[in-house]
């Protein structure tokens, strides 16, 4: 065997061990408890939503990858068909928006990190996602536009690494659930809008 053979070996074995990838395929929310209201809103989610993919390298570590897939559609649409009476998701861009609709709702990303125990010093994997949503009125006025900072944490298992990882980023999906569906409670702004129909 060669030398330059061996070199090309030991390469792979570098790259692939210092990376490492986690999928999530699905946060499964809970049922929703909710009161829902009476409104036709239309969702449209921005084109990385489908394949957000979030990439950290740990300094002298290795790189991690949290790929979201559709796990954020997935999210938003079990919180808006849980709290509103029709939900219309927009696929295309020529589709007509606000007029058709009592509200229309754009959720965004704004920012996603993680923190793994070569980073935190403890034995913990944390996850931080900043979700931006913006909702509009039938004359397309942007009646508003909330930050949503959601928290997910988990403890090292005797399982694999990237089960730990996944498993706070769904906590913190989760937590965005339960704050967007808070926000959505305290707010007077959208039967106040929705009483100009």
């Amino acid at each position: 065997m060669n030398t330059k053979y061996i070199l090309t070996i030991f390469s792979l074995v570098i790259i692939f061990g210092c990376s490492s990838q986690v999928k999530i395929d699905n946060p499964n929310i809970p049922k929703l408890l909710v009161n829902q209201m009476p409104y036709d809103v239309a969702i449209k989610y921005p084109e990385n939503f489908n394949n957000f993919l979030h990439e950290e390298k740990v300094i002298g570590k290795k790189t991690w990858q949290v790929d979201f897939s559709h796990s954020n559609k997935l999210l938003f649409n079990k919180i808006f068909q849980s709290y509103f009476k029709k939900v219309t998701v927009i696929e295309s861009s020529e589709e007509r928006l606000y007029d058709n609709f009592n509200f229309t709702i754009q959720p965004s990303i704004d920012a996603t990190e993680f923190s793994v125990p070569e980073q935190s010093q403890d034995e913990t994997f944390s996850v931080w996602i900043r979700y931006r949503v913006k909702i509009f009125d039938h004359n397309g006025v942007e009646i508003i536009n909330w930050p949503i900072s959601a928290y997910g944490k988990t403890s090292t298992t005797t399982f694999s690494d990237n089960n730990d990882l996944a498993n706070a980023a769904i906590l913190a999906m989760r937590d965005a659930a339960a704050l967007i569906i808070l926000q959505l409670e305290k707010t007077n702004k959208l039967a106040l809008s929705a009483k100009q129909t």
